[in-house]
């Protein structure tokens, strides 16, 4: 799907609900969240970037370990959810950003979460996205991505070659990998001494 049909798409579906995939409550998002925040490998980050926030469920829980939060999307609908969301917590920015190509390349991050966002670009998008994550993240930083492994309308590219495109990238190391019928989970550490 082109860049401005996905945006428009996305605009819809925020517009129409601050939860359109219900993931507040739906078991699949609560037990994904759950497993991915478990498998982080340290308690609290110092920065940390989550491109395509959503509505900011994800959000909230990586606010309790970072001291400073990056979330952004390309839809304003969503980031006004989030915005509500998080209300209140000052160490959260939120930023509309246009990714791949707006990418936050001035800043450096020492987590970065990938969460349900990568499938839907184009696999030259993909590694455009992940070399830019690898550039601003911090020696010894973890870059981590879930994805969904069903099928739907408006997948471009297959979980497993948007986290096979993560696993080529030079300078990563792999630390952990959960996969199952219903989706993947890996995270990646940056070669190097932490920061």
């Amino acid at each position: 799907m082109p860049e401005p049909d996905r945006l428009r798409h996305f605009e819809a579906l925020y517009s129409a609900s601050d939860d359109p995939w219900d993931v507040r409550g739906a078991w699949y998002e609560r037990r994904k969240r759950a497993l991915l925040l478990a498998g982080l490998a340290r308690p609290r980050y110092r920065g940390a970037f989550e491109p395509g926030c959503g509505n900011g469920e994800m959000s909230a829980a990586l606010a309790l370990r970072c001291d400073r939060l990056l979330a952004c999307d390309g839809a304003a609908s969503a980031l006004d959810a989030a915005r509500r969301r998080l209300d209140g917590l000052a160490n959260v920015r939120f930023e509309q950003r246009r990714l791949p190509h707006d990418w936050p390349r001035t800043e450096s991050f020492d987590l970065i979460v990938v969460s349900e966002l990568a499938y839907y670009f184009s696999l030259p998008d993909v590694g455009a996205m992940l070399s830019a994550a690898v550039a601003c993240l911090e020696p010894g930083g973890e870059l981590v991505l879930c994805h969904y492994q069903g099928d739907f309308d408006d997948r471009t590219c297959p979980t497993e070659a948007v986290h096979a495109a993560a696993h080529a990238m030079p300078g990563l190391r792999r630390l952990s990998r959960h996969q199952d019928e219903q989706f993947m989970l890996e995270s990646w550490r940056k070669e190097g001494d932490r920061a």
